[in-house]
């Protein structure tokens, strides 16, 4: 076997070119990435989970380069890539991750499958990850129909990439141990969940904090209603004093 050397750059002057966005994904490229991840809020709440953004990037749809170019042919964009020790003003200034203004590549990726990616995550996409020596290569497909797996990742051995073990848990849940994020992806129900070991609980979601609002507001309504009722009964209880003080004064007179 091949082994891929990673890329090792040094820190250069900051490049004075900011890269361009990427191009606009295909349709079901688009969907899927908003289904598992724009649309869930999952690069907001991990970035709360780890709680260092100043050097901690969680970004998507941004070039991710070996250095500073305006070639872009064979140069990826990610749908999820997460950095640790890193500076995100570089990233913003450039307006890609470039490993050689970082000093380091990623040291997570994730691809979310779709008809028109899913046979390249599975292939091309492995290869130049691990020739840019990205510790860890995560793919999930809400199916299973275009990468092969519902979930697969990939750790770095040598220049290469290993599989990492993924386990069935009750209900047909699919979970893999994630090393450099401390933390399980899973595959549930065809839903890409963030899993906290520590915790045991899941990383937040839009879909989370919007049920435990509306739990909030039929706590909040419930409670409403039971003051309304106690409120009655008290202008109820006055009202009857009130009487019983009148019978009383007018059986004085």
């Amino acid at each position: 076997m091949t082994l891929l050397q990673p890329v090792v750059a040094e820190r250069p002057p900051h490049n004075p070119l900011p890269m361009p966005d990427p191009p606009p994904r295909e349709p079901d490229e688009a969907m899927a990435n908003f289904t598992h991840l724009a649309g869930t809020g999952n690069a907001h709440f991990l970035i709360q989970h780890f709680g260092r953004p100043d050097t901690t990037l969680v970004i998507g749809d941004r070039y991710l380069a070996p250095f500073p170019t305006r070639n872009l042919t064979g140069i990826r964009y990610p749908d999820l890539l997460i950095a640790f020790d890193v500076d995100p003003e570089a990233f913003r200034r450039s307006n890609a991750y470039i490993i050689s203004e970082q000093g380091k590549p990623p040291d997570f990726v994730l691809e979310i499958a779709s008809r028109s990616t899913g046979r390249v995550d599975v292939t091309d996409k492995r290869e130049t990850y691990a020739a840019l020596g990205i510790p860890e290569y995560w793919r999930f497909d809400e199916t299973g129909t275009f990468h092969g797996d519902k979930l697969a990742g990939d750790q770095l051995e040598h220049g290469a990439y290993r599989s990492i073990p993924i386990t069935t848990l009750e209900e047909g849940v699919l979970q893999g141990y994630s090393r450099v994020l401390n933390m399980d992806l899973r595959w549930e129900a065809g839903q890409l969940k963030w899993h906290d070991p520590g915790t045991g609980r899941h990383i937040d979601t839009f879909n989370d904090l919007k049920a435990r609002l509306d739990q909030e507001r039929v706590y909040s309504n419930r409670e409403r209603d039971r003051a309304d009722r106690e409120q009655a009964r008290a202008d109820a209880a006055e009202e009857r004093i009130r009487a019983l003080e009148a019978e009383l004064r007018q059986r004085k007179s």
